[in-house]
């Protein structure tokens, strides 16, 4: 899951503060647009030049070892903290990341891009086309977690930065600093992988091929035209948007927050509108997503989590994917997250000490689901905060 507009009222941050503001990080847009810099898709299609739109948060220190990777979630973006620019609320995970936070933004240079395929700035259906003045749209060939990662390892290049202090997500977040400590572990010094895992089910593919249905089912989509036509699928991209979320929290959750309660009144009124509080919650969450994401972009990113497999990259072996790893590890998992089950992060740490690798595996109790991670919830903020701070003491940065 993906965003803080997810944080019901009494789930705020555990410090009491004001809403981080622009002033408060380097938090001006910044894209990079390098016409000599091309990546090669696992589809086997060249993409130059590529586009990346990323915000960074603190300050890089004289030998650029400080830096955190964080990678976003599905439908998440860049913005992290501060006030989002699009919604006006504050970023995603504007409780984790912050001063004196478990992303402390005085001690540490804090990285989010925006996925490959995204729509917040980065190459994707939405964007232009150069050879035709047109967004892509379905032209934009198909990408992979893979891919992604590719993408943020040239964007630290651009950025002179060698080593990652930290690579951190949950979700799809989770499955890019796995691919990372795979793929580049000479370039990561700890990884933080959060309610995810090293494939995508078929549950969970299930989940996702009816949103794209959905989606693909409205007639507002045009075969993915729409833009050109100055159409737009809300109706199917905000289905698709409930669907999902009803995946991201627990049955305790939303018998919680929701129960059996009418929405206006205490009798029936025998009719299809949005009666129970819970499908007005769904309703509204469907319709305040069509505000900031593009339909062929959900479809573009839900296929590529799809693809995931960190084993079939190693003839079907998990343990092979991380082969005499230097990286430290901390994976947590969620006791009530059934989208990615605490048995899936298990997977990954048996994985991790067949090598004999430094992990650390927390399974944190709570019942409100596969959003966790965004929400209160004291006792991951202090596993995440001691991680990092004895990591940073291993680094030198403490």
């Amino acid at each position: 899951m993906e965003s803080s507009d997810l944080m019901a009222p009494a789930d705020k941050p555990m410090v009491d503060r004001e809403v981080h503001t622009p002033e408060t990080f380097n938090h001006q847009p910044k894209i990079v647009l390098d016409g000599e810099m091309s990546l090669l898709l696992d589809s086997g299609v060249t993409l130059a030049p590529l586009t990346i739109a990323y915000q960074t948060y603190g300050e890089l220190n004289a030998d650029n070892s400080n830096a955190i990777l964080v990678c976003h979630a599905l439908t998440g973006d860049q913005y992290v903290a501060g006030i989002h620019p699009v919604t006006g609320r504050p970023g995603w995970w504007d409780n984790v990341v912050g001063p004196g936070l478990p992303l402390d933004t005085d001690r540490y240079f804090v990285l989010c891009a925006n996925v490959l395929a995204g729509c917040m700035g980065s190459l994707g259906p939405p964007e232009t086309n150069p050879k035709t003045g047109k967004p892509f749209a379905l032209s934009f060939p198909l990408v992979t977690i893979e891919d992604m990662v590719r993408a943020q390892a040239l964007l630290l290049d651009h950025l002179g930065i060698d080593q990652l202090f930290c690579v951190i997500g949950g979700s799809m977040g989770g499955m890019q600093a796995l691919e990372w400590a795979s793929r580049y572990p000479d370039r990561v010094f700890s990884a933080v992988p959060i309610a995810a895992a090293a494939r995508h089910t078929a549950q969970n593919i299930a989940f996702h091929e009816v949103g794209r249905q959905a989606i693909m089912s409205d007639p507002n989509w045009c075969d993915g035209d729409y833009l050109n036509q100055s159409k737009r699928p809300q109706q199917g991209l905000a289905v698709a948007r409930m669907t999902a979320h009803i995946t991201y929290l627990s049955d305790a959750a939303f018998h919680r927050k929701f129960g059996r309660l009418l929405q206006d009144s205490q009798e029936k009124t025998y009719g299809f509108d949005a009666e129970f509080k819970v499908e007005s919650y769904l309703r509204h969450q469907g319709s305040t997503f069509v505000d900031r994401f593009d339909a062929n972009s959900y479809l573009y990113i839900t296929r590529a989590m799809d693809y995931f497999d960190l084993a079939a990259q190693h003839d079907g072996v998990l343990s092979m994917s991380f082969r005499e790893t230097p990286v430290r590890f901390c994976v947590i998992a969620f006791t009530s997250d059934w989208l990615f089950p605490v048995s899936e992060s298990q997977a990954v740490v048996q994985a991790l000490n067949a090598n004999a690798a430094n992990v650390s595996f927390c399974e944190i109790e709570t019942d409100k689901g596969h959003d966790s991670f965004l929400l209160n919830e004291p006792e991951f903020f202090d596993v995440l905060n001691g991680f990092l701070r004895g990591a940073a003491k291993h680094r030198g940065l403490i």
